[in-house]
């Protein structure tokens, strides 16, 4: 049992005044923090806290125990910042991420990473299923928005543009779209999440209103690459993230739509690829993972 996670549970809800104010101040569900709050109430033997559909209140004994444990988390950080300063980090390392970040973005930054971090032994587990950090000895994982879950502690260290594109030959064949709403006549090159098998939608945002584009999916893949290179040849319009899609675009492989300065093009804007760090629990963020962590935001 992950007793100081459970007390930092504990005390979110205190200083929020609600079970669902924590959880979104933990990026976790109301149901995972008030599960969490009945495992500590569990362990300790009391009732910490007096619940109601409509009101919270602190009984004796949780206001006698937030008394005794809210600057746990504070003592923590402070004892971890201590040791950061005369170790610094080393060990092994081990990082999963998605298929296609981790081979465009993480692998080219691993050797400027690994000079100014020589102790740390650095393992990369790249797969776009959901890993177990605990079963497979994960430090931490980059994730996409659709990765997250109640059990993880996510952080947002990236947000990429996603690039609508399409090789000159499909669109000399097939015209080019001038809105969203066009791609239904379009080969749409579609990415279906290995995980759960739904398609991840192409999400745009028009005039402060979020709205799906209707596809027509002319190809079907788990896999980002193989979308890539059926774009290249000619098989439709693809949804790429910006790491990928911009050295096609430059090399003039592949031609970028929704860029011109027509009214209805300009107003409809593709919501971006947001890429988060997760760890398991905080005590978790130790001076390596840490260092890992502050190196991709600084160099994304």
């Amino acid at each position: 049992m992950d007793i100081l996670g459970l007390i930092n549970t504990y005390i979110r809800v205190v200083e929020n005044g609600s079970i669902a104010a924590a959880a979104r101040a933990q990026g976790m569900s109301a149901a995972a923090v008030s599960q969490s709050i009945s495992r500590l109430e569990t362990h300790l033997g009391v009732r910490l806290l007096s619940r109601t559909t409509r009101s919270m209140t602190l009984t004796d004994s949780g206001s006698r125990y937030f008394e005794k444990v809210r600057h746990i988390p504070q003592d923590i950080d402070l004892a971890s910042q201590a040791a950061s300063v005369e170790i610094k980090p080393h060990g092994p390392l081990c990082i999963a991420t998605t298929a296609a970040f981790g081979r465009h973005v993480l692998a080219p930054r691993m050797p400027a990473f690994k000079a100014a971090y020589p102790n740390i032994e650095i393992e990369i587990i790249s797969t776009d299923r959901n890993v177990d950090h605990r079963l497979e000895s994960v430090d931490v994982s980059i994730r996409i928005e659709a990765q997250l879950n109640d059990q993880l502690i996510a952080r947002r260290i990236a947000s990429l543009p996603f690039v609508f594109c399409a090789a000159p030959d499909y669109l000399k064949r097939a015209g080019i779209p001038n809105t969203p709403d066009c791609l239904s006549q379009h080969a749409c090159l579609v990415f279906r999440y290995p995980t759960d098998g739904r398609f991840l939608p192409w999400a745009f945002i028009l005039n402060g209103t979020r709205f799906n584009a209707k596809l027509n999916p002319g190809f079907v893949s788990d896999d980002i690459d193989i979308i890539t290179q059926i774009a290249l040849n000619g098989g439709g319009i693809a949804r790429l993230a910006s790491f990928i899609a911009q050295p096609l675009i430059d090399s003039g492989k592949l031609i970028p739509l929704f860029n011109s300065n027509t009214d209805d093009a300009a107003c409809a804007e593709a919501l971006p690829m947001n890429i988060y760090a997760c760890v398991t629990e905080r005590s978790a963020l130790n001076a390596k993972v840490r260092a890992f962590i502050e190196f991709l935001e600084d160099n994304m």
